[in-house]
């Protein structure tokens, strides 16, 4: 008995000093509750929305992912636990004791086995406190939560993938959804054209629209959390370009960036890091990053963002490995920049980003058909396969609308890609660029939030100049070590 009681009390004392040790610039309660009322006012009359915590990943064997929130559960919530749901009513609800209520949250129950193992839980109690909800109880509660869902004229939620796990735990992420099916009569046999007669209430299409329009505009708190994140990153961009000399990998290159991200506080990388040198360049969602020894004849595009409590930076720059660009290299580079610049200049409340593109494309056309790479326009395709601009925030492509309005943040990220074997002189293959920035649209223009990384091409030579921090590092030989 003393032994039992004497782990708790230390469990709950370690608890405590962990709580205290917490960074202290997280958004406020208040922010996610303004957050839940405006949700509230878009829903129609009469309706419940429901929003599930995201599933615990498995790594391997009985090795999980580190946990990871659900965008718009952290958006709502400021809750980073797993095996969670919250339903947000339009209207007041009545409970069995006469009080009303407007929403509701089911969380993780306090556990100090397995807080010793997986860390600090926050339990329904430290969900009023720390998050400011009225209504908190633990998750298995939600199995016995006596409402009637068929009284609802819309049931308002994302249609499940079928891909969560089932635990030995009660009240998990697997029983709260199955739970969740039952009390809403879900179709057995659900298709996004077909739902059975007994659950036309049911609406899997309403809440991306809605949290769209909520998300795509940032509040002045989350472009304060975009910044950092974006600075943090345009630090690890500007880090390299002092460190970067031939014969290094990638995964050395992607390990500087990293570094940074979590000498700042970044908690995450925004999206798995593309750092390609050369060819490897040319694929656009390349994240091997394994090339053991860049070549000096080389450009590297490393395409990195930290993370920084739940809000993404998206920052590209390509370099030349040797500190000088080629005049090929620079002349592709250039190209890159003019079409970014002109775009950019073009940033302002109305626009479309469609027009954006437009702008990005054909400069990028008549360019390629200027050095002969081309023939025609519409063949610029083939060497500017994406689009130039998508929204960033609490997903590296966040939810927002195609009309810019004053406080979206978007990118601006042309490109050009001429991989070996192309269709053209042997003397542009392998050369890879993209340029990508984060700007913050204001009332008349734009705001460049990741101009501390250099931009045009000399002055990134400029800075390639300069010493590294990392100058003196020598690591031992693993050959050595005995």
């Amino acid at each position: 008995m003393f032994r039992t009681c004497s782990i708790i009390l230390l469990i709950g004392l370690a608890l405590s000093v962990n709580g205290q040790n917490q960074p202290s610039d997280f958004l406020s309660s208040d922010f996610h509750k303004e957050r839940r009322e405006k949700l509230r006012k878009k829903l129609p009359d009469n309706s419940v929305a429901i929003f599930f915590a995201n599933p615990v990943r498995n790594r391997a064997n009985d090795v999980d992912f580190k946990y990871h929130q659900d965008p718009n559960f952290h958006y709502l919530t400021g809750y980073p636990e797993p095996h969670a749901v919250l339903l947000i009513f339009k209207e007041n609800q009545t409970a069995a004791n006469g009080s009303q209520y407007n929403e509701i949250l089911f969380v993780q129950p306090r556990d100090p086995q397995s807080e010793m193992w997986t860390g600090r839980r926050l339990g329904p109690d430290g969900v009023k406190t720390t998050l400011g909800f009225d209504q908190a109880f633990n998750n298995v509660d939600f199995l016995s939560y006596n409402i009637d869902f068929s009284s609802f004229k819309k049931i308002i939620f994302e249609d499940f993938k079928n891909d969560v796990r089932n635990t030995d735990e009660k009240g998990d992420l697997y029983d709260l959804i199955e739970s969740f099916k039952v009390k809403v009569n879900y179709p057995k046999e659900q298709t996004s054209l077909q739902i059975e007669p007994s659950a036309q209430n049911l609406d899997f299409s309403m809440l991306r629209n809605l949290m769209s329009s909520l998300r795509g505009v940032k509040t002045e708190e989350e472009v304060d959390m975009v910044r950092k994140a974006v600075s943090i990153s345009t630090v690890g961009q500007v880090e390299v370009m002092k460190a970067m000399k031939p014969g290094m990998s990638e995964l050395e290159v992607q390990g500087i960036h990293e570094f940074v991200f979590k000498k700042y506080g970044a908690e995450y990388e925004g999206y798995p890091s593309i750092v390609g040198a050369g060819n490897n360049g040319c694929i656009l969602h390349y994240i091997d990053n394994y090339k053991p020894k860049i070549e000096n004849s080389e450009m590297i595009l490393m395409d990195l963002g930290a993370e920084y409590h739940g809000y993404t930076a998206d920052v590209t720059r390509t370099i030349p490995v040797s500190g000088t660009f080629s005049k090929e290299q620079k002349i592709i580079y250039d190209l890159v920049y003019k079409a970014q610049e002109k775009a950019m200049q073009s940033v302002k409340p109305g626009v479309e980003m469609s027009e954006l593109y437009q702008i990005t494309y054909k400069v990028i056309a008549r360019g390629l058909m200027d050095l002969d790479i081309i023939k025609n326009e519409t063949e610029a395709r083939q060497y500017y396969p994406h689009g130039c601009c998508h929204h960033i925030g609490l997903d590296v492509h966040d939810l927002g609308a195609r009309t810019l309005e004053k406080n979206m943040i978007i990118t601006v990220e042309p490109g050009i890609y001429i991989p070996e074997g192309s269709a053209c002189d042997k003397k542009w293959w392998g050369l890879a660029v993209r340029i990508e920035d984060d700007v913050l649209v204001t009332s008349k223009g734009f705001e460049l939030l990741s101009g501390y990384a250099p931009r045009k091409s000399d002055e990134i030579e400029l800075i390639m100049k300069e010493n590294s921090l990392l100058e003196g590092l020598i690591l031992p030989d693993l050959n050595s070590i005995k």
